[in-house]
């Protein structure tokens, strides 16, 4: 009888992590269609190249119509207009609103031009024939018995998703959620992280393939691990291989493995794995390659193969199923998902504390789309993510659903909540940010592990991290004093007017606009550049002796805002302005002419409370590196400050 091999000294467990770590199960990255990118990860940051709605939309079915013609209106006295149109959704208007009057619209619908906002119907009165002075027999007229400010009811183009703006960053994992997203944003094929490619060698002169007969009276049965571990490495998101039944012969097992070897990233084997003299496994992976580890110091599972073939990692699994399973989940599964770029599963529902008070009076059960964030402590934070019923990037930026019973007014600011997550492998951000939205900051994210970052402007930013919400906010330009906070870093950009390439309106400056009759686009009040601007239109009001607000309304458009900073340069490039409010690298990223204003320090705020956390630390890390030092010098305008 041939001579047995005994067992090596039985490794502990944490050596045989690291044996499998050093492995280098690293594939490749590839690009996949859309439809088959769910549940793979990101490798490369992925920016909105459209606006999100691309036009300015009803919200409800309704009227459109001019704000100002409603200034004053209520029940007892209400607006009567002259409706003057239909607009359907998915239909170009063919009628603008003039003065004193108002065009159906549906929701969705793009709004009709000189329409600034809209009405719902259920707050309006429909009627024929002639209703007001100067309405003729058989017209159209609405009466609107409530008055409206310019944008209610109104989706802006861009509002949900704006040109430029950072959409989803590198290891991103895609559910259904950013899949619809990246639908939104027109996306048909996306860079992901490559499934590590796992070869599965099932080996023992006694197994039978699963629809083979069975011999019973021979000691046969069927293979269960090929099946059963291929399904683990699928949910452990590898790309199982199985390669056929091999049998104990020595010959064919080098085939075998050689042959997987040269097609995968990873080799798994079951059975064969003990001391017997006729498990030849332990001798093809001496031969052939490199054997790490021969047993591990577990039940089950002692004994368990680690080592590589050729190129190829290689772990050979133990022959019992339960004990296949077992080995896989606790060693290998660990190392597919990293290199899938997964995260490790964890379950369905979390309980967390409501980071602030959220009311709710309208006496219906609610569904509260809400975000996940740790605290110092390590306190799982939750707080209301809801940017509207349209918006799309509501679900991206949110983990999961507290659901509200209709009896409930609000939940308090502390309360235990639990939240139902969209999957069991969600979790709270490493890093959660808000404030301004900034090319070099999106750079520095996508050297971050793990991060959210919620493009809400300077102003929110700074509400928020009072609140005590996110662990930092990012402000740009002057900002008011009244927040506690760390600063974690600085820099600084380039800042003014956006115009078509060549200048074509010869534009030197500020007072241009004040002066000719120039089309400017703005930016929303929270954003920094609208603080900025709004300063410079005061400094040279005060110059001139004029009142800040002649200045501000000398400039057509100033209260034109929209909500990103590429936003304005592609107004611009649509040929909607003749300038608009942005940075000169937002300029010569899209080919236009800039005007510069002035320079703009961009500042990270920390939250005191959070300095301690490994997301805040990655990011100091970040911020101080030579990557992100490159990053500043590559854009136009920008410097450490």
């Amino acid at each position: 009888m041939p001579d047995r091999k005994e067992f090596r000294e039985l490794a502990p467990p944490e050596r045989a992590r690291e044996a499998i770590a050093s492995l280098g199960l690293t594939p490749n990255p590839e690009r996949v269609p859309l439809r088959e990118a769910r549940g793979r990860v990101l490798t490369e940051r992925i920016d909105a190249e459209i606006d999100v709605p691309g036009f300015d939309r009803a919200t409800l079915d309704g009227y459109a119509l001019r704000a100002r013609d409603t200034f004053g209106a209520d029940e007892a006295d209400p607006a009567r207009l002259r409706v003057v149109g239909t607009v359907h959704a998915g239909e170009s208007p063919d009628v603008e609103v003039g003065e004193g009057e108002a065009v159906e619209i549906s929701t969705g619908a793009v709004m009709p031009p000189g329409a600034d906002a809209m009405v719902p119907v259920e707050r309006t009165d429909e009627e024929g024939g002639a209703a007001a002075e100067g309405v003729g027999e058989g017209d159209r007229t609405v009466s609107v018995r409530t008055s409206v400010a310019p944008g209610d009811n109104v989706m802006l183009s861009g509002a949900d998703v704006a040109a430029g703006e950072r959409a989803l960053g590198p290891g991103t994992r895609l559910t259904p959620r950013e899949v619809g997203l990246l639908s939104a944003l027109g996306v048909a094929e996306v860079p992901v992280r490559g499934r590590p490619r796992v070869g599965i060698v099932s080996t023992g002169d006694e197994l039978v393939r699963p629809g083979e007969t069975l011999a019973h009276d021979r000691g046969k049965i069927h293979d269960v691990n090929t099946y059963s571990v291929a399904a683990a490495v699928e949910a452990a998101g590898g790309d199982p291989r199985v390669y056929p039944h091999a049998g104990d012969d020595f010959d064919e097992m080098e085939r075998l493995l050689r042959r997987a070897a040269e097609e995968c990233d990873l080799v798994l084997s079951s059975g064969s794995t003990s001391a017997s003299a006729v498990d030849v496994v332990y001798r093809v992976i001496e031969e052939q390659g490199e054997l790490l580890l021969h047993g591990v110091a577990v039940k089950p599972g002692k004994p368990m193969l680690i080592g590589r073939l050729e190129e190829s990692a290689y772990v050979g699994l133990p022959g019992y199923p339960v004990s296949a399973l077992t080995i896989f989940r606790a060693f290998v599964a660990p190392a597919v998902r990293d290199a899938a770029g997964l995260p490790e599963p964890e379950t369905a529902t979390v309980e967390g504390e409501m980071a602030v008070r959220e009311r709710y009076e309208e006496g219906r059960l609610r569904l509260l789309p809400v975000g996940l964030v740790e605290d110092g402590d390590g306190t799982t934070l939750v707080y209301p993510v809801d940017k509207g019923s349209g918006a799309t990037t509501s679900l991206v930026e949110a983990d999961g659903i507290v659901e509200t019973p209709a009896d409930v007014a609000y939940l308090d600011e502390g309360e235990r909540v639990t939240v139902d997550l969209f999957s069991p492998e969600v979790r709270p951000p490493a890093l959660l940010g808000v404030g301004e939205d900034d090319p070099a900051l999106s750079r520095l994210l996508d050297r971050v592990t793990a991060p959210r970052y919620l493009p809400l402007g300077s102003r929110e930013g700074l509400r928020r991290l009072r609140e005590g919400i996110p662990d930092c906010a990012v402000t740009a330009g002057p900002v008011r004093r009244d927040v506690e906070s760390e600063s974690l870093g600085a820099w600084t950009r380039e800042w003014g007017l956006v115009v078509p390439a060549g200048n074509p309106e010869g534009i030197d400056g500020l007072a241009d606009l004040v002066d000719r009759d120039l089309r400017l686009v703005n930016r929303t009040t929270d954003s920094g550049l609208r603080t900025s601007l709004g300063n410079a239109v005061a400094d040279l009001a005060e110059e001139r002796g004029i009142d800040r607000r002649e200045a501000v309304d000398a400039i057509d458009g100033f209260e034109f805002s929209v909500r990103a900073h590429e936003s304005p340069a592609r107004k611009v490039l649509a040929g909607a302005a003749d300038a608009g409010l942005g940075l000169r690298a937002t300029a010569d990223r899209l080919d236009l002419d800039f005007v510069p204003l002035g320079t703009q320090t961009v500042r990270i705020h920390g939250n005191p409370d959070r300095l301690g956390k490994p997301g805040t630390a990655d990011l100091r890390d970040a911020l101080d590196g030579e990557g992100f030092a490159a990053d500043l010098a590559e854009l136009p305008g920008y410097d450490r400050g």
